[in-house]
C-alpha cells in the first residue's frame, strides 16, 4: 500500500507539471496584451509577507471616483493572472479589482497555509491596500474565487466584517467532509493537491505533515486532522457570516472529485442571509474553466450579476429568481427551486433484502472512476464510469436490483443507504454505488459514496447510513436502478485487513434500502 501511494503522488506530480505547464502558458497569454489600466503590484500580506497581485480599474476612473472592490484570491497551485480575463470584463463594468497570488504559491512569499488564519488575514490586508492604494468603496467590498479562492473568500467573510457579497466557484465548506467523508481518505485527490503543491509552492511542515498524516491511515492523528479541518472550513463560523449579513453565491460541479457537492449543500442549509446554489456537470472548476479565457460562461455571468445587485444595487432580478439552480447531468436547461429541500418531490426506496456476504481487498470493476478525467467525460460527453452489473463478480461485490421502470425517473438530490453490516474484524471499507442500468445490463454510474469504520466487534451487526454524493441525473424509462457495494476502489485508501469479509442483512425489524430522490414527474 505504502508503495502504490508512493507511486499515486509521482505521477500526479508529473500530471500536474504538464497540466500546469500548458495552462501557465495559456494563462500568461493575457499579459502581452494587458490593458493600460492593469498594474502588477506588491502587497504586503500578514507578517510583511509580499503578495504578487494584479489590480484592473475602470478605464477612465477620476481620482474623485469611487467603485466597488473585489478581491479574488488564486486558485491552488495557478498563478496571479489567472483571473486576469474577468478582472478586465468586470472593471469595464464598473468595479475595482485586486487579484493575488495567495501566500505559498509562485512568486508570492510565505509557505503554503492551506486557508490557515495567514491565508485570512492576507485577505484583509490586501482589502486594506486596495482602499488605501485604488479608488475602492469602502462600503461595497465583495471576494470571489476558484476552488482555493474559494475557500479563502468564505473564511474571509467570516472574519471580515468589510465583506458584504462573496461568489464562492468549486469551493469547499467543510475541508473534512471533503476530503476524508466517510471516514475515508480520498487518495486521488489529495494526491493531486499534494502534487500541485510541491510543483508550484512552497509546503509547510505542517501541511508536509498533514499529507503524510492523511496517507498514512493513522488514526491516532484522526483528532488533530479534524481540528486542523474545522480550523479552515467556513462551515465552522457560518453564525459569523450570517451575522455579517454578507450575500452567499455558492457554485459547483455535482462530480467535483475533490470537494464534493454534499458539504456545499449542508452549509448552503445553514446560510441565512442573502444566498444562491449552483449546480452543474463537472468536475473540479471544470465549468468555470472557459470563463477564465474571456469565453462566454454561466458561472462568470452569474457571479458578475450577483455582484452586481449585491454591491452596486442593480435591479437585475437575480434576488428573484429562485435561488437554487440545478442543470441535469443528463439534459440542458436549468431547473430552479425555493430551497434544497424542494428539489426532491419524493424518495424511491429499493429495498435491499436477504443476506449477502463479500470478500475484501479485491476490486470489483465496479469503481467511482478517475479524478477530473471521469466527470470530464461525463460533462462534455455523458459518459460517467460504467460496469456490466450481470458480470461483476458477487464474490467481491453485493448487487441489488429494482424493477424496470415504465417511466422516465429524474433523480435529483442526496440517495441514501441503510443497512445492517456484520464485520469479520474490526476496521473496513465499503463503497457504494448507484447505477442506472440499461437493458444489457451495462450500468452507468449515477452516484456513490465511501464508508470506513473502525472498532467495531467482529461478528457484531451494526447499522449503517450513508449519504451518496448529491447529483442530477434523468434514468429513462424501461431501465433498472442497481446498488452495487464493493471494498476497493482507486480513489480512495480502503482499511479491510487481509481476509476480511463484509455481511449486509436486512432484518425484519430494521429492512435494509437506498432511498433514491426523485423530482416531481
Amino acid at each position: 500500500m505504502g508503495h502504490h501511494r508512493k507511486a499515486l503522488r509521482t505521477t500526479a506530480v508529473g500530471a500536474v507539471s504538464a497540466t500546469l505547464v500548458a495552462g501557465t502558458a495559456l494563462g500568461f497569454a493575457p499579459t502581452a496584451h494587458a490593458a493600460p489600466n492593469v498594474r502588477f503590484v506588491d502587497i504586503a500580506g500578514d507578517g510583511g509577507t509580499v503578495l504578487k497581485a494584479n489590480v484592473v480599474t475602470p478605464a477612465g476612473s477620476r481620482g474623485t471616483d469611487r467603485h466597488p472592490l473585489l478581491v479574488m484570491p488564486t486558485s491552488w497551485g495557478l498563478p496571479q493572472v489567472e483571473y486576469l480575463a474577468q478582472a478586465q470584463k468586470l472593471a469595464d463594468s464598473g468595479y475595482v479589482v485586486v487579484t493575488y497570488n495567495v501566500r505559498g504559491f509562485w512568486q508570492s512569499g510565505g509557505e503554503i497555509e492551506v486557508a490557515g488564519p495567514p491565508d485570512v488575514a492576507d485577505a484583509s490586508k490586501v482589502i486594506d491596500w486596495a482602499l488605501a492604494h485604488t479608488p475602492a468603496d469602502a462600503g461595497h467590498i465583495g471576494m470571489a474565487g476558484v476552488s482555493y479562492g474559494a475557500g479563502i473568500s468564505l473564511l474571509t467573510a467570516a472574519h471580515d466584517k468589510r465583506v458584504k457579497a462573496v461568489a464562492s466557484l468549486s469551493g469547499w465548506a467543510d475541508l473534512i467532509g471533503s476530503i476524508y467523508s466517510g471516514r475515508t481518505q480520498h487518495l486521488q485527490a489529495a494526491a493531486l493537491l499534494d502534487g500541485a503543491s510541491v510543483v508550484t509552492g512552497r509546503q509547510s511542515p505542517e501541511l508536509r505533515q498533514t499529507f503524510n498524516d492523511l496517507y498514512g491511515s493513522n488514526l491516532a492523528k484522526e483528532p488533530e486532522l479534524v481540528a486542523w479541518g474545522k480550523k479552515r472550513s467556513a462551515a465552522t463560523y457560518v453564525d459569523r457570516i450570517n451575522d455579517n449579513g454578507a450575500a452567499v453565491m455558492l457554485a459547483n460541479a455535482w462530480g467535483d472529485s475533490v470537494f464534493p457537492p454534499n458539504q456545499y449543500v449542508d452549509f448552503y442549509e445553514k446560510l441565512t442571509g442573502p444566498k444562491r446554489l449552483e449546480m452543474r456537470p463537472g468536475d473540479h472548476a471544470t465549468a468555470e474553466l472557459t470563463g477564465l479565457f474571456g469565453l462566454p460562461n454561466d458561472v462568470w455571468k452569474d457571479t458578475a450579476r450577483w455582484f452586481d445587485h449585491y454591491l452596486r444595487g442593480e435591479d437585475n432580478g437575480i434576488d428573484h429568481e429562485q435561488p437554487v439552480q440545478l442543470k441535469s447531468r443528463s439534459a440542458g436547461g436549468y431547473e430552479g427551486y425555493p430551497d434544497w429541500k424542494s428539489v426532491a418531490a419524493t424518495d424511491r426506496k429499493i429495498a435491499l433484502g436477504g443476506t449477502t456476504t463479500i470478500r475484501a481487498n479485491v476490486n470489483s470493476g465496479a469503481d467511482g472512476g478517475v479524478v477530473f478525467l471521469s466527470s470530464i467525460l461525463d460533462q462534455v460527453a455523458q459518459l460517467p464510469p460504467m460496469a456490466s452489473i450481470p458480470l461483476l463478480p458477487r464474490r467481491w461485490a453485493a448487487v441489488w436490483q429494482s424493477e424496470k421502470s415504465a417511466t422516465a425517473q429524474q433523480v435529483r438530490g442526496t440517495a441514501k443507504l441503510h443497512t445492517t453490516l456484520t464485520p469479520t474484524k474490526e476496521s473496513g471499507t465499503l463503497v457504494a454505488y448507484l447505477y442506472d442500468v440499461g437493458p444489457l445490463g451495462l450500468g452507468k454510474l449515477v452516484t456513490h459514496a465511501p464508508y470506513t469504520f473502525h472498532g467495531r466487534t467482529p461478528g457484531k451487526p451494526f447499522g449503517v447510513d450513508l449519504e451518496l454524493y448529491s447529483t442530477a441525473y434523468d434514468v429513462p424509462a424501461g431501465h433498472r436502478l442497481a446498488l452495487v457495494v464493493d471494498t476497493v476502489d482507486p480513489l480512495y485508501i480502503e482499511h479491510n485487513p487481509s481476509g476480511a469479509q463484509l455481511t449486509f442483512s436486512s432484518p425484519a425489524n430494521d429492512p435494509s434500502y437506498v432511498s433514491v430522490p426523485l423530482r416531481e414527474q
